[in-house]
C-alpha cells in the first residue's frame, strides 16, 4: 500500500475534490492504487464495498458463488427483486454489476471458488483481505497465508449477527503519522494475527472486555465442533452451546454467568438474519477503517469492534498478546 508517483487524472481530481480537501492528494492518490478483495457478501459487506467505492480505490474483486434466494436478499440492497426472480447468476456477479454503477473509475469484477482453497500467489494482487461468514478455522488460514505475503496485506473479518457485530483487523507491523497539536508524530502498532488473538487465555483478559468477545469465542467452537458453516445454529442448540460455554469457561477460569444466557439467546435466535440498520453501521465502520489504513490517515483501529444495537454503543477492544505492545 505504499504511495506511487503517478498523478490523479484532471477527472480524478475533480471527482473527488471534496475528500481531497479532506484527507489530501497524497491520500487519494494512494486510494486510487489499492487493491480490495471482498469474499462473502452480506448486509454489511456490501455497505463497505460502497463505501470504498465511492472513496475511488483502485479496484474491488468481489468472491461468493451463492446463487441469490431470500435470504441474501435480507439487507443486500445491491440485489434487486427482479434480479432475484429472473437470473441464474452468482451473488458476486450481480453486486458487482451493481457497484459498478456507483464510480465508473472503480475497476470492480468477480471471481469464483472457494478463497480458503487459493493459492498463495493469488493474494499478491491485493492490499487489503476482507472476509464475512468464514469459520473460525478458515479466516486464521487466510490471514496467515496473508501474513506469510512479503508485502503487508491487511486483514479484516466482519461478522452480523441479529442485532450484534464483531469486526477483526491485523494491520501487522503499521506506521503512520499522528497528529498531536500542530506536530505530527510516527506512530508504530504492532498487531496480533486472529489465532493469537483468540488464543489468549480469557484470564488474561482485561474484566471489562467485553461479553460479545466471549459470546463469539463460544459460537464459533461450536459451529467447528458441529461442522456447522456461521449462523447455521438456531434456539434448539442452546442446550448443547450452553454446556460448551460452562465446559470453556471453566478451562479457561471464570464462572460460567460471563457469558449470559440472554446474550446466547439473542445471537442464536437470529440465525443467518441480518439487521440492516446494524449493517450500514459495521459496514460503515469498516470502510472508515480500510481507507485510513491505506491512505494511513488517521488512528487505526485496534483491533476488535464490537456494536450492539440492545445499547446502541460500539466498543474497541484491544485484544493483544503480551509481546505485540504499542511502540
Amino acid at each position: 500500500m505504499d504511495g506511487g508517483e503517478e498523478e490523479l487524472t484532471a477527472h480524478e481530481t475533480a471527482l473527488y475534490d471534496r475528500q481531497i480537501r479532506v484527507w489530501g492528494v497524497d491520500a487519494q492518490k494512494r486510494l486510487s492504487k489499492a487493491h480490495v478483495l471482498v469474499s462473502g457478501l452480506n448486509g454489511a459487506t456490501v455497505e463497505f464495498c460502497k463505501n470504498i467505492v465511492l472513496a475511488g480505490v483502485g479496484s474491488v474483486t468481489l468472491m461468493d458463488d451463492r446463487l441469490v434466494s431470500e435470504e441474501v436478499l435480507g439487507a443486500n440492497f445491491l440485489i434487486s427483486l427482479d434480479e432475484y426472480a429472473n437470473s441464474n447468476k452468482s451473488v458476486a456477479e450481480l453486486c458487482a454489476e451493481s457497484l459498478r454503477s456507483f464510480n465508473p473509475m472503480v475497476g470492480v469484477s468477480f471471481l469464483s471458488g472457494e478463497l480458503s482453497q487459493m493459492d498463495g500467489q493469488f493474494f499478491d494482487k491485493f492490499d487489503v483481505v476482507v472476509v464475512c461468514s468464514f469459520s473460525q478455522k478458515d479466516k486464521i488460514l487466510i490471514n496467515e497465508t496473508c501474513r506469510k505475503k512479503q508485502k503487508r496485506i491487511a486483514f479484516y473479518t466482519i461478522d452480523c449477527r441479529d442485532s450484534c457485530g464483531e469486526i477483526f483487523t491485523d494491520l501487522q507491523n503499521y506506521t503512520y503519522m499522528q497528529k498531536k497539536g500542530d506536530e505530527r508524530i510516527e506512530r508504530q502498532l504492532n498487531y496480533p494475527s486472529l489465532e493469537e488473538a483468540v488464543l489468549i487465555p480469557w484470564k488474561d483478559l482485561p474484566r471489562k472486555v467485553t461479553k460479545l468477545f466471549f459470546a463469539m469465542r463460544v459460537l464459533e467452537k461450536f459451529e467447528l465442533l458441529e461442522g456447522r458453516k456461521p449462523g447455521e445454529t438456531s434456539l434448539a442448540d442452546l442446550p448443547s452451546i450452553s454446556k460448551l460455554r460452562k465446559d470453556l469457561c471453566e478451562a479457561q477460569g471464570l464462572k460460567e454467568s460471563h457469558v449470559a444466557d440472554s446474550l446466547l439467546e439473542r445471537l442464536l435466535a437470529a440465525g443467518k438474519m441480518e439487521h440492516p440498520a446494524v449493517c450500514a453501521i459495521l459496514g460503515g465502520i469498516l470502510g472508515q477503517e480500510v481507507i485510513k489504513a491505506i491512505s494511513g490517515k488517521g488512528d487505526p483501529l485496534k483491533n476488535f469492534f464490537y456494536f450492539d444495537a440492545a445499547d446502541g454503543k460500539g466498543i474497541i477492544e484491544d485484544i493483544t498478546v503480551p509481546d505485540a505492545v504499542t511502540a
